[in-house]
């Protein structure tokens, strides 16, 4: 069988969905936005689709079928996730319906739907980047957080608590809007989308859609507060150490989300606040966790016949070419990893303690993926960790002090920019 995987040139994704499909003994065909020089060389095996035209990318993957026949398709991010759904749509492939990839990739036209069908979300309004701050921020409700419509990672995500808050906040998401990576992506560059703050505790959801249906791989529990001013995350845990009342009813939520959108099939990935007056979804993507966060997970064990150390991506990648799926349960021990923050803005010169930081029990590894000569740029203009740290021990708690004595043993060398 033939899975076509659709990876954007800049992606931490590749490797491991590479080498799941080569365990499965899967031919894979990547496809990018752009030509690779090694197209002509292995045609069956690069293809180049034009990603910022759905419609247009599922016809180029007809043409390619015809003449390399695709069994499945899998979206790494959530641009690709679109393009996923119009392929699937286009080759009879298991996928999503087109128009829910598009109402998950969208914050505000999720909220929208959401809000609808009766689901919990922050109340929200949406601005355009013309609009007057000062004047919204008088009839604004505080604390509140503004925010892009489709950036990933929290970039450009600031909270505001007070009327001159609101103002320097839609300040600043406006300049991210109108960096050239951005205002050229199309309408949605040009709006702002004001929220409600929900406090609480925040949980991230990986889960699998199979037919509507969603079966919650695990869920993170988020140690670091999440309050603002800006929302770059740290460190997840698993297994989570909320109440299973309170674990029922985030898992009920995303059910609900998964519903209101019309999601068929594939990975979700999800972000939930859970408080006293209950769970509220934050987001919802259609794909699988981002970074390198899912070598936090393992599947297998009790005795499913395939053994500990089953991947993330080996479930998606067995879920698009509809192969059993002989285990969801995740791993017994806990585990958890760290999305390294960013230390500071600046020109990295180098990464001190790494040998030390690995050394830390129940460890089992730093990955600095930010390169020597790289510019560091804090949230929320940032977007990329410098690394990850990831550990596994008998307890969420001990994973986590682990992540965190790891991270104290790490210096980064840091110039600024010119």
């Amino acid at each position: 069988m033939r899975l076509l995987l659709l990876l954007p040139t800049v992606t931490y994704r590749t490797v491991a969905f590479v080498e799941a499909a080569r365990r499965l003994g899967i031919e894979v065909t990547v496809a990018s936005e752009r030509p690779s020089t090694f197209e002509r060389a292995n045609p069956s095996g690069l293809v180049t689709l034009d990603f910022a035209d759905p419609a247009h990318a599922a016809a180029q993957a007809l043409a390619f079928a015809r003449a390399h026949p695709v069994h499945g398709v899998v979206a790494v991010d959530d641009d690709t996730a679109v393009v996923a759904a119009a392929i699937a749509q286009e080759l009879g492939l298991r996928g999503n319906p087109v128009a829910a990839a598009r109402a998950a990739r969208d914050k505000h036209q999720q909220r929208q739907m959401l809000a609808a069908a009766g689901v919990a979300v922050p109340r929200f309004e949406l601005l355009t980047i013309a609009a007057d701050p000062e004047r919204v921020a008088g009839r604004a409700a505080y604390p509140c957080v503004l925010k892009p419509l489709r950036l990933s990672a929290s970039r450009g995500v600031v909270r505001a608590d007070d009327p001159p808050g609101f103002v320097a906040a839609f300040r600043r998401v406006q300049a991210i809007l109108e960096q050239p990576d951005v205002a050229g992506c199309g309408e949605w560059a040009r709006h702002i989308l004001v929220e409600e703050f929900v406090p609480g505790r925040e949980v991230a959801v990986e889960g699998l859609v199979t037919r509507g249906s969603v079966r919650v791989l695990t869920i993170f529990d988020k140690p670091d507060p999440l309050d603002g001013p800006f929302f770059e995350e740290t460190i997840y845990v698993t297994p989570s150490r909320l109440a299973r009342t309170a674990q029922q009813a985030i898992a009920a939520c995303a059910q609900a989300a998964v519903d209101a959108l019309g999601l068929r099939e594939g990975p979700i990935h999800a972000e939930i606040r859970h408080n006293d007056r209950g769970t509220w979804l934050i987001e919802l993507a259609a794909r699988p966790i981002g970074g390198r966060c899912s070598g936090a997970l393992r599947f297998g064990a009790g005795g499913s016949g395939l053994g500990a150390g089953v991947s993330l991506e080996e479930i998606i990648i067995r879920h698009a070419l509809d192969m059993e799926l002989p285990t969801l349960e995740r791993e017994e021990p806990a585990s958890g990893v760290m999305m390294i923050p960013v230390p500071g803005a600046g020109v990295l010169r180098d990464v001190r303690g790494v040998g030390e930081a690995r050394a830390v029990p129940l460890v089992e590894e730093v990955a600095i993926t930010a390169h020597p000569g790289q510019t560091l740029v804090p949230w929320p203009e940032g977007s990329r960790y410098p690394g990850f740290i990831f550990a596994r021990g008998e307890s969420s708690e001990a994973v986590e002090a682990a992540l965190r004595a790891a991270h104290a043993r790490l210096e980064f060398l840091i110039e600024p920019a010119d």
